[in-house]
């Protein structure tokens, strides 16, 4: 099953008409995962027809308010739609003390537990394991401690081939255990080889967020040939000083990221409000890395 990407803001931190702030939604093995809440989130959502339901966890990449003011309006709404289950917002160091007073003004009351779960920036570990996704944190180079987000499916089990299961009268009792990768002993003693039984998993998918960030190799072999990478580009090439500056990078840095890690597709977004004309700054990225795409508000990808 592919997985899809549904792109709720691409903008940066000045909304547009036609790009809200940071925001998406990653869909992976029947789970949803939101990735950044920037202003109008929910109204994204709800214009997309959105639901809730299997969206249980939110991370957030740093403090900026272009990736977490929406934060505060979409748990409040999820109140207001009878939520029940549990909602973990995974962010960096402080989140917790930063949403803890507002969640006491706005949100008391409310039906649903909402907990957040603190991870250190600089560190690129494991903060989120479920039996089908692992998500790790990517130490990213911002004016705030700013992390981005690796998802990368669990290996999966190896297919069973039917005609060899029924010739050797293989219990059903084994079979998970077949399909994990254990050889089959017959009641005879013999061993029958776990490759003469099955046949190679599908290949898993992962996905990768660098936002926001100034140019870094450093991270590099964390996202070394993931499906779909997707880095900030703020800037176009001519404004590389000033991407330096602010801590961004321009949409050709973006590119060659892509271009070094060897990812299989590209996608750019939090372009500064002043780039009317985004597909001149595409341009540039696809002259380092052909395979790169522009997020827009309500684009969906799926790989």
């Amino acid at each position: 099953m592919p997985a899809k990407l549904t792109i709720l803001g691409a903008g940066s931190a000045l909304p547009t008409r036609n790009n809200f702030p940071s925001a998406q939604i990653l869909e992976l093995r029947d789970k949803r995962y939101m990735i950044d809440c920037g202003e109008g989130a929910q109204i994204r959502m709800r214009q997309m027809g959105l639901k809730n339901t299997r969206l249980n966890h939110i991370f957030i990449s740093h403090l900026h308010g272009d990736h977490c003011f929406g934060l505060m309006g979409l748990i409040s709404s999820f109140a207001l739609l009878n939520r029940t289950a549990e909602l973990q917002v995974h962010g960096p160091l402080g989140i917790t003390k930063l949403f803890e007073q507002q969640m006491n003004f706005f949100c008391d009351g409310i039906p649903f537990k909402v907990s957040f779960q603190e991870f250190d920036t600089l560190q690129h570990k494991l903060i989120y394991a479920d039996r089908s996704v692992e998500v790790y944190s990517i130490p990213l180079k911002h004016r705030v401690p700013c992390s981005g987000f690796l998802f990368k499916e669990k290996p999966k089990d190896r297919h069973l081939i039917r005609d060899m299961i029924d010739f050797y009268q293989i219990p059903i009792s084994q079979r998970n255990l077949i399909k994990k990768g254990a050889d089959f002993i017959s009641e005879e003693g013999t061993t029958i080889p776990n490759h003469l039984l099955t046949t190679a998993p599908d290949e898993t998918i992962s996905y990768a967020y660098c936002a926001d960030t100034a140019y870094s190799e450093e991270i590099i072999p964390i996202i070394s040939k993931v499906d779909l990478l997707y880095h900030e580009a703020t800037f176009a090439g001519s404004e590389t000083l000033r991407a330096k500056k602010t801590m961004h990078s321009t949409a050709e840095q973006a590119a060659s990221i892509a271009r070094l890690a060897e990812v299989k597709q590209l996608v750019i977004g939090h372009l500064s409000a002043r780039y009317k004309n985004q597909d001149a700054v595409l341009k540039e990225a696809q002259a380092v890395f052909k395979n790169t795409i522009l997020a827009e508000d309500g684009k969906v990808i799926k790989f």
